[in-house]
């Protein structure tokens, strides 16, 4: 990211990042670009939609391509272990030097402007060092009662309509909640207007789904704070979106932690084997989803 905004400074080609790379916007190191312009669209299941009407190049980074359409193949670029039949591959540099990204830029130039979707701002940044930063004003806030417990909503999304619970299930949530989130599941709901807790916004973003890290080491520092013995103790509920494989190894970290009743959704895991499923069960207590109604219910002791 930081070669191709060094590359494309003073050229003319505004950049913009989709779906997973939205924390990038985090990174202060960059806020000296200014034509780092902003986040295009949303989670990466939309991006057939979203590219067409981006007009220019993408960049594809991540393992979250899906087959490109005819009306954006001739702009979509691959780089890095991302790959794809007959889409252009940026190469790593010759002997440790920058990538090339000329060609992608000259082609930013012949394009038209992206199409707008929407306009607005999304907070976010919150990975361990910040939040450990203001941790005795969330510490301050739990004593207080005003921040009555968290939910870690973070994993992946899909275009499976019952992901859309996720959405709802946010909304329901009571003032008193805190969501912190990872990966891009966060676009079911970091768009709600959840508003503050004094100053602590209610959806608190640590990146991407490898920052799922910095939900645990908030939810380690958080036990030691508050003298606890058990990560159990925390007031903390666990509603995970799960997609493929970099989530699971989310769940197999908490549970290494000793993190227990973790719901997991839309549904479990398919190629868990009925003996694995009954351990996951029986000893750290994973469960499903059912419906907004009643999981408010059984999170919230009503």
């Amino acid at each position: 990211m930081e070669e191709l905004l060094r590359q494309t400074e003073g050229t003319g080609v505004d950049v913009y990042t989709h779906s997973e790379m939205l924390p990038a916007h985090y990174y202060p190191a960059f806020k000296k670009y200014e034509h780092f312009v902003g986040n295009y669209g949303n989670a990466w299941w939309q991006q057939a939609t979203e590219f067409a009407a981006f007009n220019g190049p993408i960049l594809m980074t991540t393992n979250c391509i899906v087959p490109p359409k005819s009306s954006y193949l001739d702009r979509i670029y691959t780089t890095g272990n991302t790959g794809f039949p007959d889409v252009r591959h940026i190469p790593e540099g010759p002997e440790g030097q920058p990538k090339d990204f000329s060609e992608i830029i000259a082609h930013a130039k012949c394009c038209n402007p992206p199409t707008e979707l929407e306009s607005g701002e999304i907070v976010g940044g919150f990975a361990h060092h910040t939040v450990t930063g203001i941790a005795d004003q969330v510490v301050d806030a739990v004593k207080a009662g005003a921040i009555k417990r968290f939910f870690v909503m973070a994993g992946c999304d899909g275009r499976m309509k019952s992901r859309n619970y996720y959405t709802e299930f946010a909304r329901e949530l009571p003032r008193g909640t805190v969501i912190l989130t990872a990966g891009c599941a966060k676009y079911k709901y970091n768009k709600l207007d959840l508003g503050e807790i004094g100053g602590i916004p209610r959806v608190l973003d640590a990146g991407q789904c490898n920052d799922s890290y910095s939900l645990a080491v908030i939810a380690l520092k958080l036990k030691e704070i508050l003298g606890l013995e058990d990560i159990n103790e925390l007031p903390i509920s666990y509603n995970i979106a799960w997609y493929e494989q970099k989530a699971v190894i989310v769940l197999l970290a908490l549970l290494y932690l000793g993190v227990k009743n973790i719901h997991l959704g839309p549904t479990l895991p398919a190629f868990l084997s009925p003996n694995v499923a009954n351990i996951l069960v029986e000893k750290f207590g994973i469960a499903g989803i059912t419906n907004v109604e009643d999981d408010m219910k059984l999170f919230l002791g009503a």
